[in-house]
């Protein structure tokens, strides 16, 4: 989803969404807490190189935004700096696993909604 909104100083907002990614929040959180503020360039390099599992499906958000700012809006992505990330629960799907004595215990997987949102830097001409 790309969508462009104009803030107060009319600069274009970008924005990209990735719904029902099947990694826990709370993992993905960390990755985000990680770039939020950083420039798209910095953040790109910063996820390629991150161990972290969750850094994979906000690497491919990033890129997708920054795709959007350059083919929707006619911006440079790498004038564009990450304003707001935020990552939400989705929904939890449940399971049983077997234990001892006939008993079951629940398994829950979640996933989560992550929504960026990009503004040009205004001091780069």
């Amino acid at each position: 989803m790309a969508t462009a909104t104009t803030s107060d100083s009319t600069a274009p907002v970008v924005e990209a969404s990735a719904r029902y990614v099947r990694i826990a929040p709370r993992k993905v959180r960390v990755v985000a807490d990680q770039i939020r503020g950083m420039d798209v360039e910095d953040a790109l390099s910063q996820l390629e190189f991150s161990p972290r599992g969750a850094s994979l499906p906000v690497l491919k958000l990033v890129r997708s935004a920054a795709a959007n700012a350059e083919n929707n809006f006619d911006l440079d992505p790498e004038d564009m700096k990450i304003v707001r990330i935020s990552v939400d629960e989705g929904p939890t799907m449940r399971r049983f696993r077997p234990r001892a004595r006939g008993r079951a215990t629940r398994i829950e997987k979640r996933s989560c909604h992550i929504k960026i949102a990009l503004i040009p830097i205004p001091d780069r001409d």
